[in-house]
């Protein structure tokens, strides 16, 4: 198991390794680092759907979609089908069952976030790696109200798991503020 496990890491970050940006490798490491350190036990879809959460991302551009709310959460769900098609393949390529590749798939589609545990697990670590390693650049860009919207749309996908384990990620004073600030608006 651990060599198809690797044989997958392997072959996702071959994929992820085409971005022109350089990024997608590396946040592939980073969920899984996270995932680890964050629930050791986790099964293999989980560890392999963290890995390949954004792979080949950079290929479905937001910009091949109209603007506007509706079409931005319809290119995310497109993403989401082509993270699981795309995972699956790289599965089945490692001898992975059906099954695996499915429950994968379904991780990566985020199908029944808050009542599946691997589901919920999944956009915990998404949003451990944001607030430590994504979130000091983006809201150094941005405006405290929209900075505070955002953390609390943020929080609002978290499990109390996940919430207590955001408050150990090393972050600015400013963003850490605004967090505290997003966690009182979430609670009212």
């Amino acid at each position: 198991m651990i060599d198809r496990l690797a044989a997958a890491y392997a072959l996702i970050d071959a994929a992820n390794a085409q971005d022109p940006a350089g990024q997608a490798a590396l946040y592939g490491q980073r969920m899984t680092e996270t995932l680890d350190a964050f629930r050791p036990d986790a099964p293999v879809p989980l560890k392999i759907a963290a890995r390949a959460q954004h792979i080949e991302r950079w290929t479905v551009p937001r910009t091949s979609y109209p603007e506007g709310r509706v079409a931005y959460l319809t290119w995310r769900k497109d993403l989401q089908k082509m993270h699981a098609r795309r995972a699956g393949g790289i599965m089945a390529q490692c001898g992975y069952s059906e099954d695996e590749i499915a429950r994968t798939g379904a991780l990566l589609r985020k199908e029944r976030l808050k009542q599946d545990a691997d589901a919920q697990t999944l956009e915990d670590v998404i949003c451990l790696v944001f607030l430590r390693h994504e979130a000091e650049p983006f809201i150094a860009k941005h405006a405290d109200e929209k900075v505070r919207g955002i953390l609390a749309k943020t929080a609002k996908k978290m499990s109390a798991v996940g919430l207590a384990a955001a408050g150990s990620v090393p972050m600015g004073d400013r963003l850490r503020r605004l967090l505290g600030e997003a966690l009182t608006e979430v609670r009212m």
